[in-house]
């Protein structure tokens, strides 16, 4: 048998990527990367230059060298908006607290327990899982009316809550499936209790994913509307409806909104950047 007879065929293109050289392979990655950070970043430009351009030239954008300061001032002159920021940093901050020490006991149950007490909770947290977002706003605003908590802190806090609570358990159950028992089993067999196996052992092992979580259901309750939009009002204003207040019957005020708007991407930006290892360690486990 001669060599050229035994050696071993080359791989075959599999696709179009594969045909270009080396170089055409880098100029195209460049190019599919450049498009897709364009795609994300042009409407954030886009806001930010609206932000800083005067109310006649919002139209104008791209063109004219009119920049000013004035619309974040004026912004922050109106005294609902300060109130807005803060009601949302209490309520992302307080939801978030709350869900966390029900949705990490929840899953942890779903995860380790048997028998029809946790069946029965799987069973409604999936049931209400199917229902579509938007479904839940006319039975929570029918509660709140009836229990007098519609425009109440109280009643917007419960509304989240209730949502975070069915969403996120059902996570907090992969997170907590995801990490081996046997160390619990092993702190049970050295005197621990199973609630003491769960704060010494299960707990420290899922802290990155309870982290990863806790920043995600504060980004979400920090940029919720629909619920702030219908459970809310004068009383209690919230930061996504005060901004959409900037649409009025002579207009819409966009360089005043894109101005709120970028106000607050702030926090969101802050907490998303010095998270975002946590957010990574904890989807991975």
């Amino acid at each position: 048998m001669s060599l050229a007879s035994s050696a071993a065929p080359l791989p075959r293109p599999t696709g179009l990527f594969d045909l270009l050289r080396p170089g055409a392979r880098a100029a195209f990655t460049i190019l599919a990367v450049s498009a897709v950070l364009l795609l994300f970043l042009a409407p954030i430009i886009i806001l930010v230059v609206t932000s800083l351009r005067p109310g006649w030239g919002v139209y104008y954008i791209y063109r004219g060298t009119e920049f000013t300061l004035a619309n974040y001032f004026e912004v922050f002159q109106r005294g609902v908006v300060i109130k807005a920021f803060v009601n949302s940093f209490v309520l992302s901050t307080v939801a978030t607290i709350i869900s966390l020490g029900v949705t990490v006991t929840s899953g942890y149950m779903l995860s380790r327990f048997k028998g029809w007490l946790p069946k029965t909770w799987f069973t409604s947290i999936y049931v209400f899982r199917t229902v579509p977002y938007i479904s839940w706003v006319l039975p929570l605003y029918v509660v709140n009316q009836s229990l007098g908590l519609y425009d109440t802190f109280t009643g917007i806090l419960a509304a989240h809550v209730a949502v975070h609570v069915c969403f996120f358990s059902w996570i907090m159950k992969g997170f907590f499936d995801g990490i081996d028992p046997s160390m619990e089993y092993a702190a049970m067999i050295d005197g621990c209790t199973r609630w003491g196996a769960f704060r010494r052992v299960a707990l420290p092992a899922a802290g990155p994913a309870i982290a990863a979580l806790g920043i995600l259901s504060w980004l979400w309750t920090w940029n919720e509307f629909l619920f702030a939009l219908i459970l809310t009002g004068n009383r209690t204003p919230l930061l996504t409806v005060t901004m959409a207040q900037f649409v009025t019957e002579l207009g819409t005020e966009w360089n005043l909104m894109s101005a709120m708007a970028v106000m607050a991407m702030i926090p969101a930006i802050i907490i998303t950047l010095f998270a975002q290892k946590y957010v990574i360690q904890g989807l991975r486990i």
